[in-house]
């Protein structure tokens, strides 16, 4: 089984990339959140949830943290959630978020993934409570009241702030939160908020 890939991004494509590790090219399935994060020609380290089924042999996927890895492989635990669903989930939700959108029981935050429809994300939010998402568990505390081991109150993020300017201006959230990431990946959270949101929109060609 692979676990993680280091080695220099030999090609960039819509939902795959190619990482290759001493001449031999491996293809990792990702998602777009990752994809975004990487360029070609650049080294990378990408760690591997491995997939082996009868009708298509090996299938590698790939993340760009060990949390998000984790968050994938504890989705597909879930009955009705593939690889692909597993994948759009953590595109507009990164663990800590989705962790905070399960304590909160909100359905709607997950069905914004593509092809997870309201009873698909009904049935995520209620399996996964309780379950580790990277570092955060949450688990009930009665009366529809969630708290988390250890306590952690959700912060609003400079990610979060500036994908909700975006959206405000129309852009789609996965290519929003896609333009945001490549701008603190460029600027550092120490640009400030107004900074990142303009990198963004260069980004986004806005």
């Amino acid at each position: 089984m692979i676990g993680r890939l280091k080695g220099t991004v030999a090609e960039v494509e819509l939902d795959h990339c190619i990482i290759d590790c001493g001449g031999v090219g491996y293809v990792a399935t990702c998602g777009s959140r990752t994809l975004s994060r990487l360029a070609p020609n650049a080294e990378a380290t990408v760690y591997i949830h491995s997939q082996w089924s009868e009708d298509q042999g090996p299938r590698l996927y790939g993340f760009f943290s060990r949390d998000e890895r984790k968050a994938f492989t504890t989705l597909l635990a879930i009955q009705g959630v593939g690889p692909k669903a597993a994948l759009a989930v953590l595109d507009v939700l990164p663990p800590s978020e989705l962790a905070n959108a399960v304590a909160r029981e909100d359905k709607a935050a997950v069905a914004r993934a593509n092809g997870v429809g309201p009873k698909l994300a009904l049935r995520i939010v209620t399996e996964l409570k309780g379950k580790p998402l990277g570092d955060t568990t949450f688990t009930p505390a009665g009366g529809g009241v969630h708290t988390d081991a250890p306590v952690v109150a959700p912060v609003p993020s400079i990610t979060g702030e500036a994908v909700a300017a975006l959206l405000g201006l129309g852009i789609a959230e996965v290519n929003a939160r896609r333009a945001v990431e490549v701008a603190l990946e460029a600027k550092g959270e120490e640009a400030g908020l107004s900074a990142i949101i303009r990198a963004a929109l260069q980004e986004l060609g806005k």
